[in-house]
């Protein structure tokens, strides 16, 4: 026997435990090169199958990978046949097993008294009070940065965990009545470092019960794509959460995108955006509309257009409001969101204005909530954004972006 290998007997020990039905999870940390590498596995229940999920944390750098039975043991194995200084903690029902390996190589094994434990694959034996705990989520959270190697968020990303949570529960809300479950796509806009993207992706597999998720990620920062790629892979979603480099405004069809052209989405159900600066607001709902998109959902950011082109004197009732910055600043926030929810419900989308999270957590908490499926250009919302949009003397951005499809409207009533 090598230094520091395990006995034979307690190999097999740990084999035997490893495939009872009462196995619950094994972890092993070790130091390599002077960094600490720790490697998990335990059973999870996947779209109604028992499966394996062995989580790798290597110098804090998080991969994810779910095995059936057979790469399971060959996770085992390369497991047990691990050399060095070395922790190996093996849990089950009726107790635990901890083996430590020394700098001289020497093996002791202690076993806890004997227990009573539930084996569950998944923690669904308590009511689930937010969408990132309706399914197993701990190593999503720690791979996308929100959450520590051990599934603890982290204090400095309450702010961000609690945006995803509140954003999946207003999706959740919102595909209420969506009883075909064999298929969703969803594409956002403006991914960024795509904490929600690859979030959502889970949630509609795991917790909302699709069964075939494609969730597509754009963003023109080469950086924040390829760092949401290999996030992706590291959680083995390398063919549901799918990232694209590109501008919103340089490109009009899905497929124009060297990435998505091979997918050949012709028309996502549901377009996302969150927190997408100024007009990038306003070119991800255009997308959404032009894609035919069922769903549309955003938190819009910083609005800067209106502030441009509105004028001190445009309405001398409000001088005094737009005489202060951080005044005007805010009224410009309102009548923007205003203008859009109204060009969509004119285009035919049901719109609901929300408050989808609290201001702890953003000041930037408003969110468009869409759904085609009213008929369009209806008389009264029409003469309804026509007076506000006239008593202000402006041309919202998003009327000038989506004046092909909106014109027919408008003129009937001007």
């Amino acid at each position: 026997m090598e230094r520091g290998e395990l006995p034979v007997e307690l190999a097999e020990e740990i084999r035997a435990l490893f495939f009872s039905d009462g196995f619950m999870k094994i972890v092993q940390s070790l130091r390599r090169n002077g960094k600490t590498f720790k490697i998990s596995i335990r059973p999870v229940e996947i779209s109604g199958e028992k499966k394996y999920q062995a989580e790798m944390v290597d110098d804090g750098h998080v991969q994810v990978k779910n095995f059936d039975a057979n790469g399971a043991a060959e996770g085992l194995e390369e497991i047990i046949s691990q050399r060095g200084v070395r922790d190996l903690h093996l849990i089950t029902a009726t107790g635990d097993l901890h083996v430590r390996v020394t700098r001289k190589g020497r093996v002791t094994a202690n076993r806890s008294v004997e227990m009573k434990r539930q084996v569950v694959l998944q923690p669904h034996d308590r009511i689930k009070k937010t969408p990132l705990t309706s399914f197993d989520s701990a190593a999503l959270l720690s791979a996308i940065g929100l959450a520590d190697a051990d599934g603890r968020v982290k204090a400095s990303m309450r702010g961000k965990y609690d945006q995803v949570n509140e954003f999946l529960k207003e999706i959740s809300e919102a595909l209420s009545n969506h009883t075909d479950k064999e298929s969703f796509t969803v594409v956002d806009c403006g991914c960024g470092k795509a904490y929600l993207t690859i979030a959502l992706c889970q949630y509609l597999k795991y917790s909302l019960g699709f069964k075939k998720v494609l969730v597509i990620g754009i963003d023109r920062r080469e950086d924040v794509i390829d760092s949401a790629r290999k996030t992706a892979e590291r959680l083995d979603m390398a063919g549901e959460a799918v990232f694209a480099i590109g501008d919103l405004n340089e490109f009009k069809n899905l497929n124009d995108l060297k990435e998505i052209a091979e997918l050949n989405v012709e028309r996502p159900d549901m377009v996302i955006s969150l927190h997408a600066c100024d007009t990038a607001t306003d070119e991800a709902l255009a997308k959404g509309v032009e894609w035919k998109s069922r769903y549309i959902i955003s938190a819009p950011c910083c609005q800067h257009e209106l502030q441009k082109v509105i004028k001190a004197n445009a309405r001398d009732d409000f001088a005094g409001v737009l005489r202060y910055g951080i005044l005007r600043e805010r009224l410009c926030d309102i009548l923007t969101d205003s203008f859009r929810a109204m060009i969509l419900r004119i285009l035919g989308f049901k719109t609901q204005v929300v408050e989808f999270v609290s201001q702890d957590a953003t000041a930037r908490n408003i969110m468009l909530k869409c759904e085609y499926g009213v008929k369009p250009g209806q008389g009264g919302t029409v003469s309804e954004y026509l007076n506000l949009r006239d008593s202000w003397k402006v041309t919202p951005w998003l009327e000038t972006r989506m004046e092909k499809m909106i014109k027919k409207y408008l003129d009937r009533y001007e």
